[in-house]
Protein backbone atom coordinates (compact mmCIF):
# COMPACT_ATOMS: atom_id res chain seq x y z
CA UNK A 1 0.00 0.00 0.00
CA UNK A 2 3.17 2.44 0.40
CA UNK A 3 4.81 1.83 -2.90
CA UNK A 4 0.52 2.59 -4.02
CA UNK A 5 0.22 5.79 -1.84
CA UNK A 6 3.69 6.68 -3.22
CA UNK A 7 3.00 6.41 -6.97
CA UNK A 8 -0.18 8.07 -6.70
CA UNK A 9 1.17 11.30 -4.95
CA UNK A 10 4.28 11.34 -8.10
CA UNK A 11 1.02 11.35 -10.46
CA UNK A 12 -1.00 13.26 -8.82
CA UNK A 13 1.01 16.28 -7.48
CA UNK A 14 3.81 17.75 -9.74
CA UNK A 15 5.58 19.36 -7.00
CA UNK A 16 6.67 15.97 -5.99
CA UNK A 17 9.99 15.48 -7.31
CA UNK A 18 11.46 12.38 -5.63
CA UNK A 19 10.09 9.39 -3.07
CA UNK A 20 12.35 10.36 -0.89
CA UNK A 21 10.43 14.37 -0.43
CA UNK A 22 7.45 12.54 -0.81
CA UNK A 23 7.97 10.12 2.30
CA UNK A 24 9.28 12.60 4.69
CA UNK A 25 7.45 16.01 3.28
CA UNK A 26 4.29 15.40 2.89
CA UNK A 27 1.79 15.00 5.86
CA UNK A 28 -0.73 13.20 4.10
CA UNK A 29 1.03 10.21 3.31
CA UNK A 30 2.43 10.36 7.24
CA UNK A 31 -1.25 10.44 8.17
CA UNK A 32 -2.30 7.59 6.16
CA UNK A 33 0.44 5.48 7.46
CA UNK A 34 -0.07 6.17 10.83
CA UNK A 35 -3.61 5.60 10.20
CA UNK A 36 -3.35 2.00 8.99
CA UNK A 37 -1.10 1.18 11.74
CA UNK A 38 -3.80 2.48 14.35
CA UNK A 39 -6.58 0.54 12.70
CA UNK A 40 -5.17 -2.59 12.35
CA UNK A 41 -4.29 -1.77 16.12
CA UNK A 42 -8.57 -0.75 16.58
CA UNK A 43 -9.63 -3.86 15.09
CA UNK A 44 -8.18 -5.96 17.19
CA UNK A 45 -10.41 -3.90 20.35
CA UNK A 46 -7.03 -2.85 22.09
CA UNK A 47 -7.41 0.04 24.30
CA UNK A 48 -5.87 3.36 23.95
CA UNK A 49 -3.19 2.97 21.84
CA UNK A 50 -5.30 3.16 18.64
CA UNK A 51 -6.54 6.63 19.84
CA UNK A 52 -2.93 7.38 21.28
CA UNK A 53 -1.34 7.31 17.72
CA UNK A 54 -4.37 9.10 16.14
CA UNK A 55 -3.43 11.98 18.54
CA UNK A 56 0.19 12.06 17.69
CA UNK A 57 -1.06 11.82 13.67
CA UNK A 58 -2.76 14.74 14.32
CA UNK A 59 -0.48 16.64 16.44
CA UNK A 60 2.30 16.48 13.94
CA UNK A 61 0.55 16.10 10.39
CA UNK A 62 -2.59 18.32 11.53
CA UNK A 63 -4.79 15.61 9.94
CA UNK A 64 -7.56 13.98 12.34
CA UNK A 65 -8.55 10.01 11.06
CA UNK A 66 -10.09 7.84 13.79
CA UNK A 67 -8.50 4.83 14.22
CA UNK A 68 -12.02 3.17 12.89
CA UNK A 69 -12.34 4.91 9.57
CA UNK A 70 -11.54 2.50 6.55
CA UNK A 71 -9.23 3.97 3.88
CA UNK A 72 -9.24 1.94 0.70
CA UNK A 73 -5.36 2.14 -1.71
CA UNK A 74 -3.97 5.18 -3.30
CA UNK A 75 -5.63 8.05 -1.07
CA UNK A 76 -3.76 11.05 -1.25
CA UNK A 77 -4.65 13.97 1.11
CA UNK A 78 -3.08 17.04 -0.32
CA UNK A 79 -1.42 19.51 2.00
CA UNK A 80 -4.01 17.98 4.51
CA UNK A 81 -3.65 20.62 7.39
CA UNK A 82 -7.76 20.84 8.87
CA UNK A 83 -8.71 17.70 7.53
CA UNK A 84 -11.46 15.26 9.61
CA UNK A 85 -12.26 11.83 9.08
CA UNK A 86 -14.65 10.89 11.39
CA UNK A 87 -14.94 7.35 13.22
CA UNK A 88 -17.35 5.38 10.96
CA UNK A 89 -16.59 7.19 7.73
CA UNK A 90 -15.39 4.46 5.17
CA UNK A 91 -13.18 6.46 2.05
CA UNK A 92 -12.69 4.05 -1.62
CA UNK A 93 -9.59 3.65 -3.55
CA UNK A 94 -7.76 6.73 -5.47
CA UNK A 95 -9.73 9.44 -3.29
CA UNK A 96 -8.29 12.82 -3.75
CA UNK A 97 -9.06 15.16 -0.37
CA UNK A 98 -8.19 18.82 0.36
CA UNK A 99 -7.13 21.04 3.25
CA UNK A 100 -10.15 21.67 5.48
CA UNK A 101 -11.99 18.76 4.32
CA UNK A 102 -14.22 16.93 6.93
CA UNK A 103 -16.17 13.41 6.48
CA UNK A 104 -18.21 14.11 9.77
CA UNK A 105 -21.13 13.50 11.43
CA UNK A 106 -24.80 15.35 12.21
CA UNK A 107 -25.82 14.26 15.55
CA UNK A 108 -24.93 11.99 18.41
CA UNK A 109 -25.89 8.89 17.38
CA UNK A 110 -24.31 5.67 17.32
CA UNK A 111 -23.70 3.08 14.82
CA UNK A 112 -22.69 3.89 10.85
CA UNK A 113 -23.09 8.18 11.61
CA UNK A 114 -20.53 9.55 8.58
CA UNK A 115 -20.31 9.37 5.19
CA UNK A 116 -19.06 6.45 2.78
CA UNK A 117 -16.92 7.59 -0.41
CA UNK A 118 -16.52 5.58 -3.22
CA UNK A 119 -13.43 5.11 -6.01
CA UNK A 120 -11.75 8.31 -7.32
CA UNK A 121 -13.85 10.62 -5.50
CA UNK A 122 -12.32 14.19 -4.84
CA UNK A 123 -13.32 16.61 -2.11
CA UNK A 124 -12.51 20.00 -2.44
CA UNK A 125 -10.87 22.78 0.25
CA UNK A 126 -13.05 23.31 2.95
CA UNK A 127 -15.97 20.80 1.77
CA UNK A 128 -18.16 19.23 4.25
CA UNK A 129 -19.57 15.71 3.79
CA UNK A 130 -22.02 14.61 7.10
CA UNK A 131 -23.58 11.88 8.07
CA UNK A 132 -24.10 8.62 7.25
CA UNK A 133 -24.64 8.96 3.07
CA UNK A 134 -23.53 7.35 0.38
CA UNK A 135 -21.07 9.25 -2.32
CA UNK A 136 -20.68 7.28 -5.29
CA UNK A 137 -17.75 6.87 -7.84
CA UNK A 138 -15.93 9.28 -9.56
CA UNK A 139 -18.03 12.16 -7.57
CA UNK A 140 -16.23 15.61 -7.79
CA UNK A 141 -17.22 17.65 -4.36
CA UNK A 142 -16.96 21.64 -4.73
CA UNK A 143 -14.17 23.87 -2.43
CA UNK A 144 -16.47 25.31 0.07
CA UNK A 145 -19.61 22.55 -0.45
CA UNK A 146 -21.63 21.28 2.25
CA UNK A 147 -23.16 17.99 1.49
CA UNK A 148 -26.00 16.11 3.29
CA UNK A 149 -27.25 13.61 0.83
CA UNK A 150 -26.52 10.88 -1.25
CA UNK A 151 -24.79 11.90 -4.29
CA UNK A 152 -25.21 9.42 -7.53
CA UNK A 153 -21.72 8.18 -9.14
CA UNK A 154 -20.27 10.38 -11.94
CA UNK A 155 -21.33 14.27 -10.80
CA UNK A 156 -20.48 17.35 -8.82
CA UNK A 157 -21.75 18.59 -6.09
CA UNK A 158 -21.39 22.06 -5.09
CA UNK A 159 -22.94 24.98 -3.26
CA UNK A 160 -24.73 25.19 0.47
CA UNK A 161 -25.89 23.11 0.57
CA UNK A 162 -24.52 20.69 -1.59
CA UNK A 163 -26.69 20.81 -5.20
CA UNK A 164 -25.48 17.77 -7.73
CA UNK A 165 -24.67 18.93 -11.61
CA UNK A 166 -23.44 16.33 -14.49
CA UNK A 167 -20.48 17.20 -16.27
CA UNK A 168 -22.40 17.06 -19.65
CA UNK A 169 -20.61 13.52 -19.78
CA UNK A 170 -17.21 15.10 -19.95
CA UNK A 171 -14.33 14.44 -18.62
CA UNK A 172 -12.57 17.02 -16.29
CA UNK A 173 -9.25 16.83 -14.29
CA UNK A 174 -9.48 16.31 -11.09
CA UNK A 175 -7.43 19.17 -10.23
CA UNK A 176 -9.06 21.74 -12.31
CA UNK A 177 -11.32 23.20 -10.04
CA UNK A 178 -12.18 26.09 -12.32
CA UNK A 179 -14.08 23.70 -14.29
CA UNK A 180 -16.71 22.92 -12.27
CA UNK A 181 -20.18 24.31 -13.02
CA UNK A 182 -21.51 26.70 -10.29
CA UNK A 183 -25.37 26.13 -10.43
CA UNK A 184 -26.51 28.67 -7.88
CA UNK A 185 -24.97 31.24 -10.22
CA UNK A 186 -26.36 29.90 -13.21
CA UNK A 187 -30.07 30.29 -11.83
CA UNK A 188 -29.17 33.77 -10.93
CA UNK A 189 -28.15 34.77 -14.57
CA UNK A 190 -31.52 32.59 -15.56
CA UNK A 191 -33.77 34.68 -13.09
CA UNK A 192 -31.39 37.86 -14.05
CA UNK A 193 -32.33 37.08 -17.87
CA UNK A 194 -35.72 36.27 -16.74
CA UNK A 195 -36.80 39.37 -15.12
CA UNK A 196 -35.95 41.65 -17.99
CA UNK A 197 -37.80 39.82 -20.52
CA UNK A 198 -40.59 40.03 -17.88
CA UNK A 199 -39.77 43.90 -17.65
CA UNK A 200 -39.70 44.58 -21.39
CA UNK A 201 -43.15 42.54 -21.74
CA UNK A 202 -44.39 45.25 -18.92
CA UNK A 203 -43.45 48.41 -20.66
CA UNK A 204 -44.66 47.14 -23.95
CA UNK A 205 -48.12 46.79 -22.43
CA UNK A 206 -48.13 49.90 -20.78
CA UNK A 207 -47.25 51.76 -24.01
CA UNK A 208 -50.08 49.91 -25.72
CA UNK A 209 -52.28 51.02 -22.97
CA UNK A 210 -51.36 54.40 -22.79
CA UNK A 211 -50.23 54.26 -19.57
CA UNK A 212 -47.24 55.73 -18.81
CA UNK A 213 -47.06 55.77 -15.01
CA UNK A 214 -43.43 55.06 -14.51
CA UNK A 215 -42.38 58.07 -16.33
CA UNK A 216 -41.29 60.64 -13.70
CA UNK A 217 -38.79 62.74 -15.66
CA UNK A 218 -36.19 60.21 -16.95
CA UNK A 219 -35.40 59.36 -13.25
CA UNK A 220 -37.27 55.89 -12.70
CA UNK A 221 -35.83 54.66 -16.11
CA UNK A 222 -32.58 56.19 -15.04
CA UNK A 223 -32.40 53.88 -11.88
CA UNK A 224 -33.33 50.93 -13.44
CA UNK A 225 -30.62 51.31 -15.86
CA UNK A 226 -28.25 51.48 -13.29
CA UNK A 227 -29.70 48.78 -11.24
CA UNK A 228 -29.15 46.58 -14.57
CA UNK A 229 -25.59 47.94 -14.45
CA UNK A 230 -24.70 47.16 -10.90
CA UNK A 231 -26.28 43.57 -11.39
CA UNK A 232 -24.35 43.10 -14.89
CA UNK A 233 -21.12 44.19 -12.98
CA UNK A 234 -22.12 41.58 -10.16
CA UNK A 235 -22.38 38.60 -12.54
CA UNK A 236 -19.77 39.77 -14.57
CA UNK A 237 -17.23 39.93 -12.10
CA UNK A 238 -18.36 35.98 -10.18
CA UNK A 239 -17.73 34.96 -13.67
CA UNK A 240 -21.44 33.90 -14.42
Amino acid sequence: MLLTDLRTISERDPAARNWLEVLFCYPGLQAIVLHRLAHRLYKTQMPFIPRFISHLSRFFTGIEIHPGATIGKGVFIDHGMGVVIGETAIIGDNALIYQGATLGGTGKQSGKRHPTLGNNVVVGAGAKVLGNIQIGDNVRIGAGSVVLRDVPSNTTVVGIPGRVTRQDNTSVNALAHDKVRDVEAEVIRALFERVKSLEKQVVQMETELHMSVIQDNGQTDNSKCNTDSVIEDFLDGAGI
